[in-house]
Order: C-alpha cells, then sequence, then structure tokens
C-alpha cells in the first residue's frame, strides 16, 4: 500500500521503516528543513568556533527490548553512545542528538518543507497533492486535531484531552569552562534541567550548555520576550552555580510549544474503517523510546490481516 505520513519525527520515522519492511511505500511528509524535531541540534558561530546544542531532548533511555535492540544497531553505526550523566540506560545521539532521526530519515521518502494543513478522505486519502491507500498523523497532540476533525471523533477526543507541557530553553556559550563537577543538574529554581553539552560524546567546541525552564515556568512566561528569558535563565543558572561564572559569548533562545507530551498510554490509534492511524509520544508516555514503541505498534495494526475495529490497543 501507498501509505502517506503527516511528520518526519521518531514516531513517523519509526512507523516508516517498519512499513517499509513490512513491503509498503511510505511516504513522509514533514514541515522542517530536516530531521530533528524536538532532537534537534543548534550550531552557532561564536569567537571561540562553532559551538553545538542540542536544545530539545537531551537523551534517550532504552528500556523496552526491541527498542534495546535498535539502540544497539544505532550503537554499532556510530549513531549513539552512552551517556552516564543520564542513568545507566541513557544515550545520547552522535555527533548530535538528531543522529538517530538522521540515518533514518536517509532510509525513507521524505518531504521536507512540506507542511500538511489538510487532509481529505474520499475513499482513498489525498496529502500534499498525492493519493494513499493510509494516512498516518504523527504529530504533537495539539496539531492532530485539525488534521482529524473531519474523519475521526475519537482520535479527535484522545489528541484534545493530552495537553504538552512547553518549555523555554536557552543556550549558552562560555569562554571557559563552569565551575561545577557535574554535567548535568535537575530541577531547582526555574530551572527544569541544565545540562553541559559540550561534554556529551563526539562534541567539540566551546563551553556550552543548554538551560531548560520548567513547565509550569515556561507556561506563565510562554509569551514573554525571549532576550528577556534567555537573560533569566542564564542569570537562574550563574546562581544556581554559586560561583564566578565565566564570560558568556554567545546565546540563543528557543521556545517549544509542544515540549513534553501528556501521555495518554494508549500505544497507538488505528481506525481500519477508514484506514486512519496516529502514532506519536502522546499516546504512549513523553520518551523518545516511547515515539519510537509507537510507531512500531502502528506499523504492527496496518499489517494486520484481520479486520481490525478502531480501537488504539487491538493488536492481531
Amino acid at each position: 500500500m501507498r501509505i502517506g505520513i503527516i511528520g518526519a519525527g521518531m514516531a513517523g520515522l519509526s512507523c516508516a521503516v517498519a512499513l517499509r519492511g513490512q513491503g509498503h511505500h511510505p511516504v513522509l511528509f514533514d514541515k522542517g528543513r530536516g530531521p530533528g524535531g524536538r532532537m534537534s541540534t543548534r550550531r552557532i558561530d561564536t569567537p571561540l568556533g562553532e559551538a553545538a546544542f542540542d536544545h530539545g531532548a537531551q537523551y534517550l533511555t532504552a528500556r523496552d527490548p526491541s527498542f534495546v535492540m535498535q539502540v544497539d544497531r544505532w550503537a554499532q553505526a556510530g549513531h549513539v553512545a552512552r551517556w552516564s550523566p543520564a542513568g545507566a540506560d541513557g544515550w545520547v545521539g552522535t555527533p548530535a542528538m538528531n543522529a538517530p532521526i538522521r540515518a533514518m530519515a536517509d532510509d525513507c521518502d521524505v518531504r521536507w518543507n512540506t507542511a500538511i494543513d489538510v487532509l481529505t478522505h474520499d475513499g482513498d486519502w489525498s496529502i500534499g497533492g498525492e493519493r494513499f491507500d493510509v494516512a498516518i498523523i504523527a504529530v504533537p497532540a495539539e496539531q492532530v486535531v485539525p488534521l482529524a476533525v473531519d474523519h475521526d471523533a475519537a482520535l479527535v477526543d484522545a489528541a484534545r484531552s493530552a495537553v504538552s507541557d512547553p518549555c523555554w530553553t536557552a543556550m549558552a556559550a562560555f569562554d571557559g569552562l563552569v565551575p561545577i563537577d557535574a554535567d548535568r543538574l535537575g530541577h531547582g529554581g526555574i530551572l527544569g534541567s541544565a545540562v553541559r553539552n559540550s561534554a556529551k560524546p563526539g562534541r567539540t567546541g566551546p563551553e556550552a550548555w543548554v538551560l531548560q525552564a520548567n513547565a509550569d515556568w515556561s507556561r506563565a512566561h510562554l509569551e514573554d520576550d525571549p532576550e528577556m528569558v534567555g537573560h533569566m535563565l542564564v542569570e537562574a543558572f550563574a546562581d544556581r552555580v554559586g560561583a564566578d561564572m565565566p564570560a558568556v559569548i554567545a546565546t540563543r533562545v528557543h521556545r517549544w510549544r509542544y515540549a513534553k507530551a501528556g501521555a495518554l498510554d494508549r500505544g497507538a490509534f488505528w481506525n481500519a474503517d477508514i484506514r486512519l492511524g496516529a502514532c506519536g509520544d502522546w499516546l504512549f508516555g513523553p520518551r523518545i523510546e516511547a515515539a519510537w514503541l509507537s510507531g512500531h505498534r502502528l506499523a504492527q495494526l496496518v499489517d494486520c490481516k484481520q479486520p481490525v475495529a478502531p480501537s488504539p490497543l487491538t493488536s492481531c
């Protein structure tokens, strides 16, 4: 079958790779310029050279046996490496967080720079001017509603109930080492986390930290001026370090409106009657692993040879 997938993040690509293995022809559409999404890496020129920041997801964990096997394959290919500050099951992409996504996208038919705002169905599905037997929505829950509203009320209700947390993120490069032993700080004050990105495996360049505000603060300041937000996060980080700080040589600020998904623990959504599916971390859990598992689960449902009721966790 020709299968159109809206969204080329971890869930959409996981689904596409599995569907290709089952003999189908998936085509992915994504509004981004290239692979990454919430696993993106931002690169900034500084007086001390280029600084890199994994400004979305900081790491991934691997616990489910099938995902552990996938991560092992990525490790053998050099796409990921273990990162002890995230725990015994923690990994990061190498040389950047988007490496696993990039490797998956290289093997798929992806239409980048292609935003899909409308999904139409007349027996077949029309996506981006192309016809498909199956449509799959693999975007954050808030973006599912306008695409599915004319097609599946249950999917729309599920998406509306999964509210994502926002996250303000500041990227700061320094002219020397920040005087703290830890490479990762957890929740404290307005900060949800602070990570020494330059200390991750495979990274080069000057001292670089990713500072992410906690969800409550981000929500309360969602429409604030980015420059002011960046200043407040760097100041909060300096207070947390509690010692003389090196000079800041470059900063950038990014607002993630849909940073951490509100998980419904439903796996994946599949309506066999109209051949419409949805996958994503919002259907399983707020982790990269959950997004991969959701896409993989949906591919299995699409390939069922028996009639499947439009129930999220149906299996064959």
